[in-house]
């Protein structure tokens, strides 16, 4: 079989130099969000760690392709935490689809019968669904993952419970609307309606005292909670004063996650379907439950006395946009000021086919311009995006160069650091995104495309620990220093902390190459090329390295 020279010569490197990983932050140099590597997986999708939970509450085996539960709990995710797969890939946090009880049954929304197994269908806020897990194991994903220095994100839906079925039946008509649909003209025509049939819309708009829904009472009464769960209320609603209208139950038991579990931050689901202050409200309430929890658990925090963080899916977003998302219809929000630390970059996707020059300063122009303290949230592939950068992964090591070392914050979608491949035979729409994690093809060091799935994930993970230790690679300032081959610089300098650092890519791989690094590292300073491991001395503001690599990753040794 004939390898590609990149293909050759990433295998000579990965055979002749194995890189110490290091696996912490280095000393002095503190996490921070604005460089955070976020993993991403779908929970029900990743690895099955009990198989006794796989068919709860009666659901069967008969799902359309790739839209039935599959096995993967909150036990697979812990037992990964614990092997250390996300440390040995430099992930600072974990984002875990909504853990909350779902809709029994299934519902066909024109693609074939499906089930809630990716957490946006809820039935029950305040349950762990059984497909998932238990109580007792979302305590030990989180404890395990803070143990690791790692921090855990909670997807979080506002907008929608699940669509109603024989076995789950609609809310009342005071806490959701079933009609109209979306239209998408205007900010009421994409807030004040239901994004798909059958899909009830909360009615977050509203200040009117509600009553519990009587299928939740009649449940939380046979499972012997009721009196538990009305004296929390309760007790919520006098503490903050909040009228009892449909959204702020929705925020007493997304914060419950927070103040039980100790959950870091919420990725917000459909942030542009809800009442831009209603998400203001939340973060509040969610950042005291946080504080509470910190308070109560100092033995299990994760080192750093961070805010609670909340990034937003508000779909279309472009980190172009700064500091304003423009509806249809032309109207303007500041989701920044209305409680987001980071709304996740639309525009990504598409910008990944620029080079890397323009891709890397014009990201870097904008989050230390008009986006000066925030973050945005980059991506090349998600659940949901129906135009991946690289579906079929034939080009796994850029889409890691790109994603990886752009400023901003990086978002791994599971899989993407194991070319698993989205597309499924006979799926339909977003199914394709959502195939089982590949451990068989990164065990067996599978080929997709030019390269093995155990090359590509080392690739990734020598890039994502290099990350995961120099704040300036997702934080700092960009700036080139050579045209051919690339190189660039990227300092931090913030709370004190300082962090410069030089990365080299498509290095020639049939010599080594002296690499400027003038203005960064002075002459007599040895560093370290953490992609290799190897160190040398800086001469005549250049450095050269002896073993040949693609890559090369620079910082003080």
């Amino acid at each position: 079989m004939k390898f590609s020279a990149l293909a050759v010569s990433l295998m000579l490197a990965f055979g002749a130099a194995s890189a110490a990983p290091d696996l912490t932050p280095v000393k002095g140099k503190p996490f921070t969000w604005e460089n955070a590597t976020v993993y991403f997986l779908l929970t029900d999708r990743f690895n099955n760690g009990n198989p006794a939970n796989d068919h709860a509450y009666g659901r069967k085996d008969d799902a359309a392709v790739a839209r039935g539960f599959m096995g993967g709990d909150l036990a697979g995710v812990t037992q990964k935490i614990k092997d250390g797969y996300f440390t040995d890939l430099g992930v600072d946090a974990i984002w875990i689809t909504p853990p909350v009880e779902q809709i029994h049954a299934p519902t066909d929304e024109g693609t074939g019968k499906t089930y809630g197994f990716h957490g946006y269908w809820a039935r029950d806020f305040t349950a762990v669904d059984a497909n998932l897990g238990t109580e007792k194991d979302l305590h030990e994903l989180v404890d395990a993952a803070h143990a690791r220095g790692i921090r855990v994100l909670l997807d979080v839906v506002m907008n929608q419970t699940g669509p109603v079925t024989p076995q789950d039946p609609v809310w009342p008509a005071e806490w959701v609307r079933t009609s109209p649909s979306c239209t998408y003209k205007d900010m009421a025509s994409t807030i004040s309606c239901t994004l798909v049939k059958n899909l009830p819309d909360f009615r977050t708009d509203s200040n009117e005292k509600v009553d519990l829904p009587p299928a939740l009472v009649a449940k939380w009464k046979k499972e012997g909670r009721y009196e538990r769960e009305t004296a929390e209320l309760n007790d919520f609603f006098k503490r903050t004063g909040y009228p009892r209208a449909p959204r702020y139950y929705l925020m007493k038991w997304h914060s419950d996650w927070v103040r039980k579990y100790g959950f870091d931050g919420f990725r917000a689901d459909t942030v542009k379907h809800v009442e831009p202050g209603a998400w203001k409200d939340l973060k509040k309430v969610a950042s005291q439950a946080y504080e509470d929890w910190k308070k109560a658990n100092p033995a299990k925090r994760v080192p750093g006395d961070l805010p609670f963080f909340m990034t937003a899916e508000t779909y279309g977003y472009s980190v172009k946009a700064g500091r304003e998302f423009t509806y249809d219809g032309g109207s303007k929000v500041d989701y920044y000021s209305n409680g987001f630390d980071s709304m996740i970059n639309f525009s990504m996707v598409r910008d990944a086919g620029q080079g890397y020059e323009q891709l890397f300063s014009s990201y870097s122009a904008a989050l230390h311009g008009p986006l000066t303290g925030y973050s945005v949230l980059n991506y090349l592939d998600s659940h949901d995006d129906g135009n991946p950068f690289d579906a079929l992964r034939q080009r796994p090591m850029e889409a890691a160069n790109k994603l990886l070392l752009a400023p901003g914050q990086a978002q791994i979608y599971y899989g993407d650091e194991t070319a698993r491949v989205l597309k499924i035979e006979g799926a339909e729409g977003d199914a394709n995104l959502r195939s089982f994690m590949n451990w068989d093809q990164l065990k067996n060091n599978t080929r997709v495309g030019l390269f093995g799935v155990a090359e590509v994930r080392e690739h990734w993970a020598r890039l994502g620990r290099f990350r995961h230790a120099h704040p300036a690679v997702g934080a700092g300032v960009h700036q080139m220093l050579q045209a051919s081959p690339y190189v660039f610089k990227r300092t931090y300098e913030k709370n004190g902390v300082t962090d410069r650092v030089v990365v080299a890519l498509d290095l020639p791989q049939d010599r080594t190459v002296a690499i400027p690094v003038a203005g960064v590292f002075m002459d007599g300073q040895t560093v370290r090329d953490s992609y290799t491991g190897k160190t040398a001395v800086v001469a005549k503001g250049k450095v050269q390295f002896e073993l040949r690599a693609p890559v090369a990753l620079i910082a003080l040794d």
